[in-house]
């Protein structure tokens, strides 16, 4: 019998198990059109708690007692589509759950590039696209540019550092603990910030960044934040790609450097990966390049069955995962 997450109640603050239900789906013929999946790789991602809430915002909140949505990889086991064939392996939204029905035109094949298929719910993609786009688009991340970004030892963050070094930019990282900081460095960054050593972001970065950043790559807002626009050059562009530090508080850091964006013209700009969905062919053509040049690595943080997804899930905002946070089933 197939098995989903629901939303049991809304979380206040950092969600706790309390906050979930796994609850028994059961199983029903397939509709005209439809395909049954055996879902093997389920994502978390940090977005997903904007998701809890109760509140308007760029995708609908998960409603109560309903499965959740997140990205997912799996098997074709049953067709009535001439769309997908079984055994076939596709990419869906409808994880949280280890059995998914859908119409086939909510269920996408895998691009070929040869990577692992859980790749293609990491670097690959959601979390690459939102580092690919961000960067070159958003912040127009250009040649010779010092880029500073945070959780870079993450899915998006690391992706970051590997995209700016390939277009030959300065990379400065920020991340927690020794461990973390080594694994950034040896992707190419050129200097990292150990965010958890007791020196203050602002002091660190301005350390690592004598003549300041011409782009910073937003992924938790706060000090970081606040520590891009003190060090920012004329010019600087500032991408906002997620705030950690606020999604369970709900209260933003003071941000005490924020008239420096008058003075030195600086651009700060939001962003949504849904926005360039439609030139995922450049995405993929880049990233493939790159790959087969040697430019690019990744790392997966992976907690096993689908009554781990919650805990998965918590592990993103304490820091528990190296790279993109995924569950096997």
């Amino acid at each position: 019998m197939a098995r989903a997450w629901t939303l049991k109640s809304r979380p206040q603050g950092l969600p706790t198990a309390d906050n979930f239900e796994l609850v028994d789906l059961g199983r029903r013929d397939l509709g005209e059109g439809e395909v049954r999946i055996a879902n093997s790789w389920l994502s978390v991602d940090p977005y997903m708690r904007g998701r809890m809430n109760d509140v308007k915002s760029y995708t609908p909140p998960f409603e109560l007692g309903a499965p959740m949505q997140g990205g997912a990889i799996g098997t074709v086991v049953e067709s009535r589509s001439d769309r997908f064939k079984e055994g076939e392996t596709v990419q869906h939204f409808a994880g949280w759950r280890d059995e998914a029905v859908l119409p086939a035109d909510q269920v996408q094949p895998l691009p070929q590039i040869d990577v692992d298929p859980q790749a293609y719910l990491g670097q690959f993609g959601m979390p690459g696209m939102t580092a690919y786009f961000g960067l070159i688009e958003v912040a127009g991340a250009q040649e010779g540019d010092t880029v500073f970004v945070s959780a870079a030892a993450g899915a998006v963050g690391s992706t970051v550092v590997q995209i700016a070094k390939a277009k030959g930019c300065r990379v400065i990282g920020s991340a927690g603990g020794a461990e973390k900081c080594a694994w950034v460095e040896s992707l190419g960054a050129d200097a990292v910030i150990d965010y958890k050593s007791g020196t203050p972001v602002v002091k660190a970065l301005g350390e690592v960044a004598r003549n300041g950043i011409d782009v910073y790559f937003d992924n938790v807002g706060g000090e970081h934040l606040d520590a891009a626009l003190a060090h920012g050059k004329q010019g600087a562009r500032l991408a906002i790609c997620g705030m950690i530090d606020v999604y369970n508080s709900g209260k933003a850091t003071e941000l005490r450097y924020l008239a420096r964006l008058i003075g030195m013209r600086m651009r700060v700009q939001g962003f949504i990966v849904s926005d360039y969905m439609d030139r995922a062919a450049e995405f993929y053509r880049d990233m493939g390049g790159w790959l087969k040049d040697g430019k690019l690595q990744r790392h997966e943080t992976v907690r096993d069955g689908l009554e781990a997804t919650p805990d998965a899930f918590l592990g993103l905002f304490s820091g528990g995962n190296t790279g993109k946070m995924l569950v096997r089933l």
